[in-house]
Order: C-alpha cells, then structure tokens, then sequence
C-alpha cells in the first residue's frame, strides 16, 4: 500500500510554530527489591514440591512481555529445580504472539534473551493445545485449552508479572491467571477466551478457566513479579495454586500503587517514540494513554489526551504493530517496520480489531506534528499541552511543552529547555541556552 509523500500533501496544511519543551526527571518515591534473585529462589522453597518425584519434568510457562530480568529470573528458577532434583521445560505462554508460530514465539522468547543455552533448560514452542473441558461464563458454554506441551509434563507453573491490564479494569488483570487461562492455552484457546471476555467480561471468564485448571492440570502455583515505578523488580511471591486468586488481587493492588504514570490529568497531544508488545500487551499500556478501544469495557477515567502520535515501533516486538491503531497519527518509517502477519494474528486472536488499524501516515516527523497540532483547532504554540516520551514504560524522562511547567509535581526536576529542529523531516532537540 503507498501512503502520499511530502510533495503531495505537504501544501494541505500551513507551516506552524512549535510549542518549546523542558526536558525532565521525575523520580517518584517507590519499592525495591535489593536482590531480585535471592528472593526468587527462596519463595520458589515456598511451593508445594513435596509430592513430586525425582526427576519429574516441570513445565515453566513464560510470557512475552519485557519484564525487568526476565531472563535472570527464570534461569534462577530453572537452576533452584534442577537443584532439587526436577527437570524444568520452558512453554512459551503468549496465545498468538509470534504470528501464531512455534519459531515467532522462540524468537519472542529470545528477544527477551530466554534461550535454553541462556537458561538451563530446553524450550517446547509448540503451538498444539487440547481441550480439558468447558465452564459455564454467564450461560456461555467456554472451551479451556492448554498446550500440549505443558499436559505432558509431572506439574505446572507460570512466571509473569502482575499488573494492572490494558483492556479492563477489574479484581484480577494481568498476571498469572490470565497467563493459564489465556497465554498458556495457545492461539486456539486464546481466541476462545477473548470471544467469550468481549461478551461475558474478562474477570469471570477468567476465574472460571483457572479453576478448570486447577481441576484438571497438576498445578503448583506460579511466581508473581510486582515492578516499581521504574519498572524495576519490586516484590516477588511465590503463590500455590488454591490461592491464586486471592493473593493476585491483593498484589494488583500494589501493582496499581507502583506502576509509572504521566504526573497529567489531561494533555493536548501525547508523543510516543516506540510502540511494542514487549513494552505491553497493547504497545502502549492503556492505562498511561487513557485508551482501552475494546468493545464493552469503558476507557480509562483518566488521563484525557486528544491526541497520541506513534513514531515507531521497538526491535524487540518484531514488526507486531499491535497497538498502533490507539494512536491517531504516526509516521512512514513505522508503517515499514509493520509484519501484518504478526500483527494481524495478535488481533483476530484477542478481537480487540481497533488495536490494529491504521491511523493517518504521515511521510516524516514534520509533518506528522503538524497534522496532529492542527487538528486540535484553534492551536496556540504557548498554551498547548503536549507530552513527549521515550515509551510507556520508561517514565522517569520526558519532555513538555512550557504550558505543562506549572502542573510538574514537587519531585520532578528541570533538567533542561529546548526546541524542536528538524532534519530531513525527522524531529531532535537542541538546547536552548
């Protein structure tokens, strides 16, 4: 598909005056967790282990997202089983990412750096599932799978981070239950599950699947990942499989007080440097941009932006361009960086379709910006609310125009002033003195 160029578009709008910037830090007080690695293996001595036996093969399920050390962490689990005599197996646990392919979700996987050489224990990418039974969701009769990969090992468990999640709000979100009841079900079950959420609600399909596994798979538990503002390792837990529920929902909530924010209630024109599911699930985390676009589920009451630009998206998410569609403008060098494949097996899987639409493409940063600024009416480059950041993860760096400077809280720190210049069209800072 060919977007216009500069030539033929760019005499549709009138040049503009930029609003200048303040770079700054913000460094909001926040747990930590001095050795992640310590507290790893010693919660992992927590879970019910008793009743396996010598050498029984321990299917680990693990998920695509860029969590702080995901690769030292599971390795050290790796290494506390195989100390005590197990055999561990690691089964990617991300329904359709990586195209729905055993190999996209290996290279998912070694994107995050988890390889077997890296980890200590080979890796089962296959994307059978099976079919362990069915639950009743609101009178809706639901299909549970698992891949087959973990039924064929002695015991489960997951490893993943709780969060809250980027298309509902709820007592559980993201974390290990949605990583049984969605991740570790494949595509097949994946789809289910999201066919069934739309209609029903997330939250009680989602306790309902988990049960049926419980049921019917030899579960231990999981090891759940709480970061801080930095998205650092905050809090590490080992929770068995009859209180999964519970304690998750007690851990969101901590989640909840942890996770990296925008320190605005409302912004003009938010722009995001990258986009990529190893960043979240959506590319941007919902919950920083204010936008769900999922059907049945209200967006976030705040922040309230008017516009998002995207410029790119991460090497890490592998031309997976979901979450592009949240923003309203992005630019042709991330239009090239898109695998459809990738990206359209993410949608249909989850049936959140609006996450995958296109927005205006615009040939370069200049003119990306200046569409987005006009289009808000009546644009005053002194008064406009514009945010500018890396991604939705890191936070403790970015730059605002001057109309935000009286809304910075006490802990953010002027780092420095600039403005926008540009080169061939694409956008960098220069230091105003």
């Amino acid at each position: 598909m060919e977007f216009p160029d500069r030539s033929e578009i760019v005499d549709l709008i009138d040049p503009i005056s930029h609003p200048s910037f303040v770079r700054v830090n913000y460094e909001p007080s926040t747990i930590s967790l001095e050795d992640p690695l310590a507290a790893t293996r010693a919660e992992l001595a927590t879970l019910p282990l008793g009743d396996l036996e010598t050498g029984a093969t321990i299917a680990i399920g693990v998920g695509s997202r860029g969590i702080h050390k995901i690769d030292d962490i599971v390795a050290e689990t790796v290494s506390f089983l195989d100390d005590r005599g197990f055999e561990s197996v690691l089964v990617p646990a991300m329904g359709s990412h990586g195209g729905a392919t055993a190999a996209g979700q290996r290279e998912v996987l070694e994107a995050l750096e988890i390889t077997e050489e890296r980890v200590g224990a080979p890796i089962d990418a296959r994307m059978e599932g099976e079919q362990i039974g069915t639950v009743d969701v609101g009178g809706s009769e639901t299909a549970v799978h698992i891949a087959v990969a973990a039924l064929e090992a002695d015991a489960v468990m997951v490893i993943n981070r709780v969060k809250p999640h980027t298309n509902f709000t709820g007592r559980i979100e993201s974390g290990l239950c949605k990583m049984l009841a969605v991740g570790l079900g494949k595509q097949a079950g994946a789809r289910i599950f999201h066919s069934t959420a739309i209609e029903q609600g997330y939250v009680p399909t989602i306790e309902s699947m988990v049960e049926r596994i419980r049921e019917s798979v030899p579960l231990l538990g999981g090891l759940a990942i709480v970061e801080n503002f930095h998205e650092e390792t905050g809090h590490v837990e080992a929770i068995p499989a009859d209180c999964l529920e519970e304690r998750e929902e007690e851990l969101l909530e901590l989640a909840r007080e942890e996770m990296a924010t925008l320190p605005f209630e409302d912004l003009d024109l938010l722009v995001v440097d990258e986009v990529g599911k190893e960043i979240s699930g959506a590319g941007m985390d919902t919950n920083v941009i204010g936008r769900y676009r999922v059907l049945n589920a209200p967006d976030p009451a705040s922040p309230d932006i008017s516009l998002i630009y995207a410029r790119s998206l991460t090497e890490g998410t592998k031309g997976n361009g979901n979450g592009i569609g949240l923003a309203d403008v992005t630019r042709q060098a991330a239009i090239e960086q898109l695998d459809l494949q990738k990206t359209y097996a993410n949608a249909l899987t989850s049936g959140s379709l609006a996450k995958s639409k296109l927005p205006i493409v615009a040939p370069d940063d200049e003119l990306a910006l200046r569409i987005a600024l006009n289009a808000l009416g009546r644009y005053d480059s002194e008064t406009v609310r514009v945010a500018w950041i890396e991604n939705t993860t890191h936070l403790n760096e970015f730059r605002v125009s001057e109309a935000l400077l009286e809304d910075l809280p006490a802990d953010a720190v002027i780092r420095e002033h600039e403005r926008l210049a540009f080169g061939n069209g694409t956008a960098t800072f220069e230091s105003v003195e």
